[in-house]
């Protein structure tokens, strides 16, 4: 197992925490803080603030940083979070170590979005970060670089703790994880439409977007993949992917939309994304909140009978 860094800790949930704008498009801080709350009392302790579902490309560094604290302050001492880094090497270095300043427990690679890609290139970029930062690290695969030759080679580095995989080619996955014997975490990048067949083949935890929504429902979720409860964690998918299937519409174009508008539906307004994600008609707001109203009824339910029994905070 890599570095000193309790990488079991990583084997659960993890939530991107969607951004809260106010109404003139800035960071709404008061309300990102009482979402984590809520996100933390309902049992999330793994957070990617400011990543992909988190409109990690519409950020500037001040930005991604203060998401970073202001999920430090407002979860509890044992949340695990990972800051998001990517785009110019200069830039990364910098978020990752003003992110490890502000309570970051360690950094994320973000995929690539430049052009020309190779494994040559990507392993200078990723050393001079890692080299630079020195925290633990993730690393993002969604698209063909890094190889998975590549992911391997990293999981030589001390440093390197995990890898966020959502390329969703199973046998590749599972080969991959295999070769790597047990040097670091093998994670499903892909939320819960894939979370189960990860987990089949062993990955231990997975990212989730829709658990903004109903977080309940999907660390039950993982808890009965963990324990094998295969019947009862599908019916609980089957839940959640109404949610899932919709943030997929067009090329996962409505992923971060879908969600924002369906966060106005729990009380909280985190105003929309930013350009140039997907802007929602009338008629789709109104269908997203028919789709919300029975998932959010057995959210609700779910966190009822947790505290009933004492399990969870009112």
């Amino acid at each position: 197992m890599n570095s000193e860094y309790d990488s079991s800790l990583l084997r659960t949930v993890h939530l991107v925490p969607l951004t809260a704008y106010d109404a003139a498009g800035q960071i709404n801080g008061p309300v990102q803080a009482a979402h984590i709350t809520s996100m933390y009392a309902a049992g999330m302790r793994v957070y990617l603030p400011a990543a992909g579902t988190s409109e990690f490309q519409s950020l500037s560094a001040d930005e991604v940083v203060e998401l970073v604290r202001i999920t430090r302050e407002a979860s509890g001492p044992d949340a695990q979070i990972f800051a998001p880094v990517g785009l110019q090497v200069g830039h990364a270095v910098e978020i990752g170590q003003r992110s490890m300043e502000a309570g970051a427990d360690g950094i994320m690679f973000m995929p690539f979005v430049h052009p020309y890609m190779s494994d040559a290139g990507a392993r200078d970029y990723y050393l001079e970060v890692i080299n630079a930062v020195e925290a633990p690290t993730l690393v993002y695969r969604k698209g063909p670089i890094p190889t998975d030759d590549l992911l391997l080679e990293l999981a030589d580095d001390p440093r390197v703790v995990g890898v966020k995989y959502a390329v969703n080619e199973m046998h590749g996955f599972r080969t991959t994880m295999l070769a790597d014997q047990g040097r670091i975490e093998w994670l499903c990048g892909s939320a819960e439409r894939f979370a189960p067949f990860y987990m089949l083949i062993g990955s231990p935890g997975y990212t989730t977007g829709a658990g903004n929504l109903a977080p309940h429902v999907t660390l039950a979720m993982h808890a009965a993949l963990a324990a094998g409860e295969y019947d009862e964690a599908l019916r609980l998918q089957e839940v959640l992917l109404p949610i899932e299937d919709y943030r997929a519409r067009s090329g996962d174009s409505y992923n971060v939309s879908m969600l924002k508008h369906a966060m106005t539906l729990v009380g909280a307004e985190f105003g929309p994304p930013r350009a140039p994600q997907r802007q929602l008609t009338d008629a789709e707001r109104a269908e997203i909140d028919e789709l919300m109203a029975p998932i959010l009824e057995i959210e609700s339910q779910m966190q009822s009978e947790l505290v009933s029994v004492g399990l969870t905070p009112s």
